[in-house]
């Protein structure tokens, strides 16, 4: 559901971090707050011909997982110990911060072309599962 606010053209995706069946964050992918979103200015990644996976760095958005970490750390809550819930498989800088925000469990949806970010959730340990329903 977060996941339809997204604006991007290529994805949309949500996040939704849970500790103990409370909600503690949301997010979804879009630009900054008070930028304009690529559904209005277009995307750079597909005027740049970018293959999806790569060259994160273009890109106005600011990934679903990574809103909702922020949201979190915005509001003072702790993510430690949560479970994130998320559209797709996270990217390797957002596996990153939610190794770092101390989430313990990645639930995702659909996959995503990123073997280093497999590799360094398993290599922290947090449990990855594929919803299936």
């Amino acid at each position: 559901m977060v996941s339809t606010r997204s604006t991007c053209l290529r994805r949309q995706v949500g996040a939704v971090v849970v500790r103990d069946k409370r909600i503690l964050a949301t997010g979804y992918n879009g630009a900054p707050s008070g930028l304009e979103h690529c559904d209005r200015v277009g995307c750079i990644r597909e005027q740049l011909k970018v293959p999806s996976g790569e060259r994160h760095e273009i890109c106005r958005a600011i990934h679903a997982e990574q809103n909702a970490i922020i949201q979190a750390a915005t509001c003072g809550v702790s993510l430690a110990g949560g479970t994130i819930y998320i559209t797709h498989h996270p990217c390797v800088l957002c596996s990153k911060m939610i190794i770092n925000a101390g989430i313990k469990k990645v639930v995702f949806l659909e996959g995503y072309p990123d073997e280093l970010s497999r590799q360094m959730l398993r290599e922290a340990k947090l449990k990855t599962t594929k919803f299936r329903s």
